[in-house]
């Protein structure tokens, strides 16, 4: 039997080993130490040492051939939406980690259909190449389009977890399982034993993330909802609410603002109010006007957006590894929403 060959430290490895962007590691071997602290250099410099690592020339060669441009492609429209911030603080990011890596950007928004969707092929062809790679970001990804850019080599980044059947893609995702875990941790420790949950009418990668961290939480605890929202329906009714309000529920969870306010008038219409007699958190970030102070989601966009670019810089230095998903963080912002339940049980 043959034996199996190791294969040879990567600059990956030397990241992970010395707590660094892989792009850190590929200017501190290159000799570029301009704004890299010197005891990060020390770190990385040991972490070569301590694995042996050896710079591969012909990747080398490769990155030099490079243009510096990276491209940054919507599947549909988001400048005629960028007062809400969404999609604009995600490209705040990217621009400014682009600016400081001494990139520079191509916005991709040409060929759109006619439902408003756009296609990276035109006529056939890859129209982002003229880019080193690109970030991709939108609700709307086409599945087919990623996995033909995976099957091609093209070096890209997707901003939000998308499965692509037969292809590993690189993702840049939000951590929503791990914020719904918290919202249910925060409450059960204000004493709250009776859930509720409004889920919106989205089928995506997202929305699954919030259901699952949720329900994973709930078990965690040993506790139960028999809510519709839990059970798969999507929406609210009057007699979810009449339910809300007549039963044991003292804690809602809320997929999206819009359901958070219809459950807000229907109890108001029924005597109640948060977070008086239930408390209601928000799995979405809430605007700056919003006439409500919920508790709510905060998803670090501009944080996302340079991490994807780190990560496409990585993926130039070592083509060669493996497309996984990144996790980033998100954090709840407190509200006026959420309050202790002790007071408040109802049989």
């Amino acid at each position: 039997m043959t034996a199996r060959r190791e294969r040879p430290p990567r600059q990956a490895d030397v990241a992970r080993l010395a707590g660094v962007s892989q792009s850190a590691v590929s200017r501190v071997v290159s000799g570029d130490l301009a704004r890299i602290p010197a005891a990060t250099q020390d770190r990385i410099r040991l972490a070569v040492r301590e694995l042996g690592y050896v710079p591969n020339p012909a990747a080398r060669s490769l990155r030099r051939r490079r243009n510096s441009l990276l491209g940054v492609h919507t599947f549909e429209p988001v400048f005629s939406r960028a007062r809400d911030g969404f999609y604009v603080d995600f490209l705040l990011g990217i621009e400014e980690r682009a600016e400081e890596s001494g990139n520079d950007l191509v916005i991709f928004t040409s060929a759109a259909g006619g439902d408003g969707s756009r296609s990276v092929y035109r006529s056939g062809v890859n129209r982002l190449g003229i880019a080193d790679g690109s970030i991709l970001l939108g609700v709307a990804t086409d599945a087919h389009e990623l996995a033909r850019l995976a099957a091609e080599g093209y070096p890209f980044v997707h901003i939000g977890r998308r499965e692509v059947p037969g292809a590993q893609i690189p993702c840049v995702v939000p951590d929503y399982r791990a914020a719904a875990a918290e919202v249910v941790g925060h409450l059960v420790e204000l004493g709250h034993r009776h859930f509720a949950y409004l889920r919106d009418h989205h089928g995506m990668p997202p929305y699954d993330d919030r259901r699952s961290g949720y329900a994973a939480a709930l078990s965690a605890h040993r506790l139960r909802d028999v809510s519709p929202g839990a059970q798969g329906r999507a929406g609210i009714t009057d007699e979810w609410i009449d339910r809300i309000a007549d039963g044991p529920t003292t804690a809602v969870v809320a997929e999206s603002v819009w359901l958070a306010d219809r459950l807000v008038a229907g109890l108001a219409a029924r005597g109640l109010s948060v977070p008086r007699d239930v408390s209601v958190a928000v799995l979405e970030t809430r605007e700056p006007d919003s006439a409500i102070a919920w508790d709510c989601l905060v998803i670090p966009r501009e944080e996302i957006g340079r991490i994807a670019v780190d990560r496409l810089i990585d993926i130039f230095e070592d083509p060669g590894q493996d497309a996984s998903m990144t996790w980033v963080p998100c954090s709840m912002a407190p509200g006026d929403t959420i309050a202790a339940a002790l007071q408040k049980e109802r049989t």
